[in-house]
């Protein structure tokens, strides 16, 4: 009741028009905060769609770029798998080469070896005939011998005993005359047959094995970037060059040449050293007494290590197995070392294939055949270090280092110093020769070389009607051109035998010389 009092009494008071006014600006302002609000909520709204919009297209970007990185990636893994399938296509492409290089190694040794059978039958087959024939003569001789003994105790009064001595007193007179000479001829016959075959043997083998030669000199040169180094090289008051001789012990030879400077020494192996140094201390720049001595000591190490590359290749050339490291750095001191020019390590790989060659042709054993020919020149590597020749020195290591008494026996005897008690040595001995004996294997002084030529030129030149003459094969061919209008095909037949008679009445000459004459008719017209 006190509540309704004091409101009537407050409407009295407040008039009705504020009271209407208070609450229109009440709904106003409500009106308003809400217009406010849904003004800031859209604007909300919107920058979350933009936000979402621009990370849809961050996400996209970002899952272009990972497709393109993906995409470079697979392109660089696909190059290196191309390129790894090409590495092993190209090793299935040499095992192939080598399958296919052994597999005609393998035809041509059962072809070899069918011949070597075929040999061997023909061989069995003449034994056969001659054992036949051998048994007929017997029968024969023994009917001959009943018939004239039968003759004998009819002509006769000998006696039995009387008669039967002096038939075999005669028989023994025919007999030993008729064994001689039956002797004789088989004998020429053998030897005939042995040369021939021997020599079918050597030229098959020189035939199928080939190598080239080459001549080794005892200088070498040394580029130089410009002739100011030779002064460096030289030094102040020649103190560099007399360390670096000293301490390589070959000779630099300094002169006028533009470019170039030599290195002179008759022991390969010095020399390699010293012109590898030289060639190290010209590319180091810094050329002192103390350099020279350092390098000069490491390049003498890795020559070491060279020689011993050197025996280990040469001995997989040559097919020899299991052999002593001792031999092994002595055969790789033999590419440094030289016989007539000829390089003695060469040498050793092409006897040891022709003996090899010459042995499986003949039945034996190839490989102690190439064994045998690959160690029987060693004793040059330490010839200087040891008292006695090259064969005998080679003997001696070969037995200390526990090669078998062939391979040792091949190198004592491979110049027929004494007497053959192995096949090996012998094959051993003529494969040396043919090694030895080749065109362009060795050489003599240029000196002699140009005056024998130039002889056997002059030989030639000093029959009538020749117009040209040409040494050549290494002085081991002379060819020459003869006038057809002075010389008929007859007379040049004749003038190429006297022509070789007068070679050998008048020159030296190792080996044989073939003596070749042209005749040529030549008929020249001219078309107007």
């Amino acid at each position: 009741m006190l509540f309704l009092r004091r409101a009537f009494s407050v409407e009295k008071v407040i008039p009705m028009e504020y009271i209407i006014g208070a609450v229109i600006g009440v709904v106003a302002g409500l009106l308003i905060g809400l217009y406010f609000e849904k003004l800031r909520s859209g604007a909300a709204y919107k920058t979350r769609d933009e936000i979402i919009e621009q990370a849809k297209k961050e996400a996209e970007n970002k899952k272009r770029e990972m497709e393109l990185a993906d995409r470079e990636e697979l392109l660089k893994r696909r190059e290196q798998l191309d390129r790894e399938l090409n590495k092993d296509r190209e090793k299935l492409r040499d095992s192939e080469r080598k399958l296919d290089e052994r597999e005609m190694q393998f035809k041509e040794r059962e072809s070899n070896q069918n011949k070597q059978e075929r040999m061997l039958e023909a061989t069995q087959l003449k034994l056969t005939e001659r054992t036949k024939s051998v048994e007929a003569k017997d029968k024969q001789l023994d009917r001959i011998l009943k018939e004239e003994q039968e003759e004998l105790y009819k002509i006769s009064s000998l006696s039995k005993e009387d008669a039967k001595e002096m038939l075999l007193n005669r028989l023994g007179r025919e007999l030993k005359s008729e064994t001689g000479a039956l002797i004789l001829k088989h004998r020429n016959e053998l030897k005939e047959i042995c040369d021939k075959e021997a020599q079918e043997v050597i030229g098959m083998a020189v035939q199928r094995y080939a190598s080239a030669h080459t001549s080794e000199s005892t200088v070498a040169t040394v580029d130089i970037p410009s002739d100011e180094m030779k002064g460096r090289i030289i030094g102040r008051e020649g103190r560099n060059i007399r360390a670096f001789e000293k301490a390589t012990g070959a000779d630099v030879i300094v002169d006028d040449t533009p470019g170039v400077v030599i290195v002179s020494a008759f022991d390969n192996v010095r020399r390699q050293v010293a012109k590898l140094s030289l060639e190290k201390l010209i590319q180091d720049g810094r050329i002192h007494p103390t350099r020279i001595e350092e390098l000069v000591e490491e390049t003498r190490k890795e020559m070491d290590e060279n020689i011993r590359r050197l025996g280990q290749e040469a001995i997989q050339e040559a097919t020899v197995h299991d052999v002593h490291p001792k031999l092994v750095e002595l055969m790789g001191r033999l590419s440094f070392r030289t016989s007539y020019s000829q390089n003695v390590l060469r040498h050793s790989i092409e006897v040891s294939s022709l003996t090899g060659l010459m042995a499986e042709q003949l039945g034996l054993d190839g490989n102690l055949a190439r064994r045998c020919g690959f160690f029987h020149d060693i004793g040059k590597a330490a010839d200087h270090e040891m008292e006695g020749g090259h064969p005998a020195v080679g003997a001696e290591l070969l037995k200390r280092y526990t090669e078998g008494p062939e391979v040792v026996h091949a190198a004592l005897g491979h110049h027929d110093d004494i007497r053959a008690d192995y096949i090996y040595t012998v094959l051993v001995a003529a494969a040396d020769a043919v090694s030895a004996a080749r065109p362009g294997a060795r050489r003599e002084t240029l000196e002699k070389y140009v005056r024998r030529l130039e002889e056997l030129e002059a030989v030639a030149c000093g029959f009538p009607g020749v117009e040209q003459a040409y040494a050549v094969q290494a002085g081991r061919e002379i060819r020459v051109i003869v006038d057809a209008q002075q010389v008929d095909d007859r007379e040049s037949a004749k003038m190429c035998r006297d022509m070789a008679t007068a070679i050998e009445q008048s020159l030296t000459y190792p080996g044989e010389i073939k003596v070749t004459v042209l005749r040529e008719t030549r008929i020249t017209e001219y078309a107007k």
